[in-house]
């Protein structure tokens, strides 16, 4: 134990001796998913920003005046739209949709036929996609409103054309509706803890191979044990700083949020991030070692960063699983690293609790992972020679 907690102290001095790449590490790491985050929260803010406006845009707005008295009466404000407003809508410049009214619009009504109102808008602007929803509704009201007082003119109660009350029940709890904008913050945090691990794993291994420090510190009476485990000790611990950094980086980001529904929805607080803590450690400790493996048995620090790309793509692409598969959690997500710790911070995400039992497949098989790294690296160390 003596021997590791020297290796550890010299490991953690050279990955603290490199501050520009553990400065670009720290920042890119922690500060990526508060950013992400405050994004998100502007581009709602705008949205709701949007719908506080109350404003409708319509194209030829004097052929239907009944139209435009239902809007005012709505509280909303009529504009008129561009005349290049299709252009404008396709590259993004005009955030509104447009509603459409054809000529003869009055008369049409006043005759009983059906004018057809057109909503111009693209599926490519955000902004002007999700205005849409809002006139539709508008326009529906104003149809149900016509409808009814041409039945009153006939004495038609309104309610025969409704005959059934339809009342909604949302079953998802405010942490679960908030998940649904939050749903990418696990995956950043998955990120931050593997490049945490990165650089540190890459540099202890083949990096000192490639400076020639490897093979003098393989011929000290130390035994293999304590150089691997001091190493190992080391990269797990850089990796589990920046993880910790990273889940608590989303705190005082809650304060920067300008969007009131997502301020509102996101609760993330000490007990959130020290379940993620939790969560992350065991996989923080398992990438190490497995990093470490791949790179040991390399020559240079390029080599090893090519090897370990399969592990990078593979610790990238399992959390997608969950945007793929619309089943809902399934129990062998449990025994898939990365993927098993994206599902349960997304339960946590969601407010739902961490029973013993999901906690501890995930850690099993993150301590046979770190066990198997570690072997590796040390046969790889005792067949290490002087060349």
């Amino acid at each position: 134990m003596k021997a590791a907690w020297a290796v550890y102290c010299k490991e953690i001095v050279d990955a603290l001796r490199d501050r520009r790449t553990l400065a670009v590490v720290l920042v890119s790491s922690v500060l990526l998913g508060p950013l992400v985050l405050v994004a998100l929260s502007g581009l709602l803010a705008q949205f709701e920003l949007q719908a506080e406006k109350r404003v409708v845009v319509v194209s030829g707005i004097e052929h239907a005046p009944s139209l435009k008295n239902y809007f005012e009466r709505q509280t909303y404000t009529v504009q008129a739209a561009p005349k290049d407003h299709e252009d404008l809508l396709r590259r993004s410049k005009f955030g509104d949709p447009v509603l459409v009214v054809p000529e003869g619009f009055e008369a049409a009504l006043l005759h009983g036929d059906r004018p057809v109102l057109e909503i111009v808008s693209d599926s490519g602007n955000r902004q002007a996609e999700a205005g849409a929803g809002r006139v539709r509704r508008l326009v529906d009201g104003f149809a149900r409103e016509r409808g009814a007082l041409a039945l009153a003119m006939r004495g038609v109660a309104a309610e025969v054309l409704e005959p059934v009350d339809l009342a909604e029940r949302d079953l998802a709890s405010q942490q679960s509706r908030a998940s649904q904008l939050t749903s990418m913050l696990p995956f950043f945090v998955l990120m931050a803890v593997l490049y945490g691990a990165l650089n540190a794993a890459l540099d202890t291994t083949a990096g000192e191979r490639e400076r020639g420090s490897l093979e003098p510190l393989v011929m000290t009476p130390a035994p293999r044990a304590a150089l691997v485990a001091g190493k190992w000790a080391a990269v797990a611990s850089v990796s589990t700083l920046i993880a910790v950094l990273s889940c608590l980086s989303f705190l005082p980001s809650q304060w920067l949020l300008r969007s009131d529904t997502l301020q509102a929805l996101f609760q993330f607080g000490w007990v959130e991030a020290g379940l993620f803590i939790a969560v992350l450690v065991p996989l923080a400790c398992a990438l190490s070692a497995l990093l470490m493996a791949l790179a040991i048995r390399c020559r240079t620090f390029k080599e090893a960063q090519a090897a370990s790309s399969v592990l990078l793509l593979a610790v990238s692409m399992l959390p997608l699983v969950t945007i793929f598969n619309q089943d809902g959690e399934a129990p062998w997500h449990l025994w898939v690293p990365a993927l098993a710790q994206h599902t349960l911070m997304t339960r946590v995400l969601k407010g739902e609790p961490l029973p013993f039992e999901m906690m501890a497949v995930p850690l099993g098989v993150c301590t046979v992972l770190s066990v198997v790294g570690v072997v590796a690296v040390a046969k790889s160390l005792r067949a290490a020679a002087v060349r």
